[in-house]
């Protein structure tokens, strides 16, 4: 049995509770393997366990995407084969570390032409838009999505797959940098919160009807207004909580501001089943290879610089997708 360093956290709190330690690594039992990481993803819901917002049995290995190599296999396993680059998004948490055994449903090999840093960062982001735009509403060339933070790692993706099917995206971020550089990436219009009411640009930019979908992974500080930018019947779509939990509210809000649609999807539904898992892959895989995507990978850390990387994505100074580097 050999030992690994992972990142391990025993009380919920800032950055500072994170530690690198060693731990065993053991042998996978039926339906797991064990994966040697090259690399593994940063993300939002990595704060949201740390912190206490979604409590974890503790302690915990925090970490919910990683790249690497199959080094071992459990009895049942027959979609990958020993020495397999892989590529995951997956629950639980436990990807910040060198290695680990885990359920295999969930990993998919990765192509050749696709390095670990990028498969590292491209899998929940990735899957996370592939759900958006394809599993939770049906959207259709010449659509109107209202996108927040389109200059994070999921915004940047979702720019560039909007651009490719043809809808049309409006995004916003909180500086002009970060508008200029979701714009760049396919984003028809882009909106600085910080200087703009985002409500009366959306209307404006609608001809004052609305868009027909909001995706918003930012929460309690844009819920309301985000229902003032849709259409009639429109889907308000919340798939994070960046700023804290949207409160409770009266649905009757719902019919008031025109029927509206309201659905809390999480990735990890929509990846519970193992085939559903693998072809959701296959599409993010042929959109990235194709060029249609390309993963932007604003920030490497090393795993010993964990908790600098949290404090940054926390004070929202990231742009595209982090990794760690194993």
């Amino acid at each position: 049995m050999s030992a690994t360093r992972c990142v391990v956290f025993e009380q919920p709190g800032g950055p500072e509770v994170l530690q690198l330690v060693q731990r065993d690594v053991g042998e996978p039992g039926p339906g797991q393997v064990r994966i040697r990481h090259h690399a593994c993803g940063l993300n939002y819901i990595d704060i949201y366990q740390r912190s206490g917002v979604y409590p974890l049995p503790l302690p915990h290995v925090l970490g919910m995407e990683g790249a690497g190599v199959i080094e071992a296999l459990g009895e049942g396993v027959t979609h990958l084969a020993l020495g397999d680059r892989v590529a995951y998004a997956s629950a639980p948490p436990g990807a910040y570390c060198d290695a680990r055994v885990m359920a295999a449903a969930q990993v998919c090999r990765l192509p050749d032409s696709l390095d670990f840093r990028t498969g590292a960062a491209m899998m929940l982001q990735g899957l996370t838009v592939q759900y958006l735009f394809h599993r939770t509403v049906p959207l259709k060339a010449g659509d109107t999505v209202l996108f927040h933070a389109a200059a994070g790692g999921v915004g940047l993706i979702a720019c560039q797959w909007a651009k490719a099917l043809g809808i049309r995206l409006i995004g916003t971020a909180g500086t002009d940098a970060k508008c200029a550089l979701a714009l760049e990436l396919g984003a028809e219009a882009a909106i600085n919160y910080e200087r703009e009411d985002f409500v009366a640009r959306v209307r404006e930019l609608t001809d004052g009807r609305g868009v027909d979908v909001v995706m918003d992974s930012i929460g309690a500080a844009t819920f309301e207004r985000s229902l003032d930018c849709l259409r009639p019947l429109g889907m308000m779509i919340s798939f994070g909580n960046a700023s804290g939990k949207v409160p409770p509210f009266d649905l009757g809000v719902l019919g008031a501001k025109g029927s509206l649609h309201l659905t809390r999807p999480t990735l990890f539904t929509h990846i519970a089943d193992h085939a559903t898992c693998q072809t959701m892959a296959a599409q993010l895989f042929e959109m990235v290879e194709s060029g249609k995507v390309a993963i932007r990978i604003g920030q490497d850390f090393a795993l010993e610089e964990v908790a600098e990387a949290h404090s940054q994505m926390e004070a929202r100074a990231t742009t595209g997708s982090s990794v760690l580097i194993c």
